[in-house]
C-alpha cells in the first residue's frame, strides 16, 4: 500500500520533452484514452512507457482468456503487491466481467475465495503458485494447458508479470489511487512468506 507523497506526479505539459510529449500522445490516443496510473511515472522513460502501453493494450484488451479470468489474475497480482491504483481500476472491471463480489472481497483480504468456478479455482492455484513459489507444478500446469491452451497459459504468465511491473513502478513512485476509491487501504496484507496451495 502506498504511504507518503506522490514521488512522480504528472509532469506539467510545458515541461514535457518532445519524446515524453510523443509518448503521452500515443498513450492517450489508444484505448486507454489518457495518461494515468502507472503511465504517469513511466513517462519519465518515454520509450519504456510506449512499449509498456503496447504490451498492456494486448494483455488488457486481447488476452487469450475470458475477461473474468483476466481480471482475477490482475486482482491477485495487485493484492500480492498491495497496489491500490491497480485495485481501484480493476476491481470494478472484474465485477462487471462476472467475478462474484465474494471472490473479489476474499482476494482483497488475502484469503482463498470460497465457491469459485472451476476455471477460477484453477487460475487462482496457478497464479498463487507463480507468485509465491515462482514456479508452477506439473499437475497445475497440465490442468491449465487443458483448460486455457498453451496461448492462454503464456498470456496468463505475461499478464501477471506485466501487472507486477506496473505495481512495482507505482509502489516506488507512490502513485495515489483515485480520490473516490479506498483501493486496498484498510485491508490486511498477507505475509509474503505465506505458501502457495500445495496442489501438485
Amino acid at each position: 500500500m502506498v504511504s507518503g507523497p506522490d514521488r512522480m506526479p504528472p509532469i506539467p505539459p510545458d515541461r514535457l520533452t518532445p519524446a515524453q510529449q510523443a509518448a503521452a500522445e500515443e498513450i492517450a490516443s489508444g484505448r486507454r484514452g489518457g495518461v494515468y496510473g502507472p503511465f504517469v511515472p513511466a513517462l519519465r522513460s518515454p520509450e519504456l512507457a510506449r512499449r509498456l502501453q503496447a504490451l498492456g493494450e494486448y494483455l488488457r484488451y486481447d488476452l487469450a482468456l475470458a475477461p473474468r479470468l483476466r481480471e482475477m489474475a490482475i486482482l491477485l497480482t495487485a493484492r500480492e503487491w498491495s497496489q491500490d491504483v491497480e485495485w481501484a481500476i480493476h476491481a470494478p472491471v472484474a465485477l462487471d466481467a462476472g467475478l462474484l463480489p465474494e471472490v473479489v472481497d476474499a482476494i482483497a483480504d488475502g484469503r482463498r475465495p470460497p465457491a469459485m468456478r472451476e476455471d477460477e479455482a484453477l487460475l487462482h492455484d496457478f497464479v498463487e503458485a507463480l507468485l509465491r513459489r515462482h514456479e508452477v507444478g506439473d499437475d497445475t500446469y497440465a490442468r491449465a494447458i487443458q483448460a486455457f491452451g498453451e496461448q492462454g497459459v503464456i498470456d496468463l504468465v505475461a499478464a501477471v508479470g506485466y501487472y507486477a511491473t506496473l505495481a512495482m513502478i507505482m509502489n516506488v513512485a507512490r502513485t495515489p489511487p483515485p480520490a473516490a476509491s479506498p483501493g486496498l487501504r484498510g485491508r490486511p496484507r498477507h505475509a509474503p512468506s505465506r505458501p502457495a496451495p500445495d496442489v501438485d
